[in-house]
């Protein structure tokens, strides 16, 4: 029997840019503007959703207002459980990345699993972390500690890897060996010098790994900060690189694919990486230079 799965990606710009609203304000500003737009997904049919990095606010990180601290919850929490209900509704898994407070003054960029009964299956924490005068991402987080966990789900085994996370092949390996079948990026990335390698990495992850990937942006611009344009265009691809469906540059939007996971083993038999990999030859990869 064909293994067929419904996946959504949400991007979606921030409701509020104005600086003197609190954060709590505009949080609220954000789930609200997300929750017709899961529902949405739910009513089409999508059996694991994805939304974008940090989807219950702006993405803080280009400055240094410590306010924003105040944006960071326990995961599982709150947030979460405003979304279990839904995922019980309608059946549906979803990858919710939040701002993640472990303990007092430790902080995470994370990406919480629930199942399709609301299940939390567990979370995966961003192990990549910039720090540029665009992006103060050391100044809110810690390097995450997790590894590259996979979740089984009632419809697939997925990942996750945060944004700069895609700039680094060796994550997106140990996750295909993990038993990843699909997994998503949710991002907040600006026009500039990564949006050509928004099309080259991902596709080029999927391919080298065989697995599908789905990779999330924002859309618009969010004041005081002032970065630049987030880019959207998020997208689902295939394990053989091929970009299946796609959302526009500058609109919210939910992208819906259907993706055969048959085709996994289809392209690993063909393209035999696994097999012809040499882990006995990479022992330069993790010694101190």
């Amino acid at each position: 029997m064909a293994r067929k799965v419904i996946s959504g990606l949400i991007q979606a710009s921030n409701p509020i840019n104005d600086e003197n609203k609190s954060v709590a304000e505009i949080q609220a500003a954000m789930l609200e503007k997300h929750l017709p737009i899961i529902h949405d997904a739910g009513k089409k049919g999508v059996q694991i959703l994805c939304l974008q990095e940090i989807f219950n606010g702006p993405y803080f990180c280009p400055g240094q207002d410590k306010r924003w601290y105040d944006a960071a919850e326990a995961v599982p929490g709150p947030t979460l459980e405003k979304l279990v209900p839904i995922a019980k509704q309608y059946g549906m898994a979803m990858v919710v990345p939040l701002y993640e407070r472990e303990s007092a003054g430790v902080y995470y960029n994370t990406a919480a699993i629930l199942d399709a009964d609301g299940a939390y299956l567990g979370k995966y924490r961003k192990t990549h972390i910039p720090q540029t005068s665009g992006f103060w991402e050391k100044y809110f987080f810690r390097p995450g500690n997790l590894g590259y966990p996979v979740f089984q789900t009632r419809y697939a085994k997925i990942g996750a890897y945060i944004c700069y996370d895609r700039h680094f092949p060796e994550g997106a390996r140990a996750l295909g060996l993990n038993g990843a079948e699909i997994v998503y990026n949710p991002s907040a990335t600006v026009a500039g010098l990564s949006e050509y390698l928004w099309k080259i990495e991902q596709p080029a992850h999927a391919v080298a790994n065989g697995y599908y990937v789905g990779a999330i942006n924002r859309v618009g611009t969010e004041a005081p900060w002032n970065i630049g344009e987030f880019y959207g265009q998020s997208y689902f691809v295939n394990p053989r690189g091929q970009i299946i469906a796609q959302a526009a540059r500058d609109k919210d939007e939910l992208v819906v694919a259907e993706l055969d996971l048959d085709m996994i083993e289809e392209v690993r038999r063909t393209w035999q990486f696994y097999r012809d990999r040499r882990p006995d030859a990479y022992g330069d990869l993790t010694e101190d230079k």
